[in-house]
């Protein structure tokens, strides 16, 4: 006996065509997973490279503000031994004013001009006295500007001091404690004598 399929030949090309759509859905979403994996794995790999290059720097910071730090306080030990060396070159180079100075005051002082005071602040001394007429102090401050040492007198005060017959006068005094200039002396020249001539 000899069958003969009544289905409809539509009905069969629609089944193929879903089984065709299940088919090429079940591989897209296959792949589409799949690509969301790679990407997952390719950013997974960019950001823990990434943690390590900054971990790195981090460490690389760290050791950079360590040895930052060390310069610095070498910077600052150097800045304190230059400071000493500075006060030590200057001592060494002032030294002998107190000497001058003295030496100096002991030469212009006038008689009837005594001292109470002399201080020193840099090259400005400050010196309080007494003297018995105020003619003596002009006397010394004549002497300040003649000395080599010495010179800017300035008068800062007189007045009266004393009780009874001895009245005295206190005197306030600025001036400058300098270095005299010391003339460099050339030597002569030697005499060119012309070609020929005899001695």
């Amino acid at each position: 006996m000899i069958r003969i399929n009544l289905l409809p030949h539509r009905a069969e090309k629609r089944q193929a065509r879903q089984v065709q759509f299940i088919a090429l859905s079940v591989i897209s979403v296959v792949l589409g997973a799949m690509l969301v994996g790679v990407v997952q794995v390719a950013i997974s790999t960019e950001i823990s490279y990434q943690e390590r290059r900054n971990a790195y720097l981090k460490q690389e910071t760290a050791v950079l503000d360590k040895q930052i730090a060390e310069i610095n306080k070498l910077r600052e030990q150097t800045q304190a031994l230059l400071a000493r060396k500075n006060v030590v070159e200057t001592l060494q180079s002032t030294r002998s004013d107190v000497v001058h100075l003295l030496d100096q005051m002991l030469r212009i002082l006038p008689d009837g001009v005594y001292l109470k005071t002399l201080k020193q602040t840099g090259n400005r001394i400050n010196l309080v006295g007494y003297a018995q007429s105020n003619a003596r102090v002009s006397t010394l401050m004549r002497a300040i500007e003649d000395s080599p040492w010495l010179d800017s007198p300035s008068l800062v005060e007189v007045h009266a001091s004393g009780t009874g017959a001895a009245r005295i006068s206190e005197f306030t005094l600025n001036f400058n404690l300098t270095k005299p200039q010391v003339a460099v002396s050339t030597p002569p020249k030697p005499v060119v004598k012309p070609a020929g001539a005899q001695n």
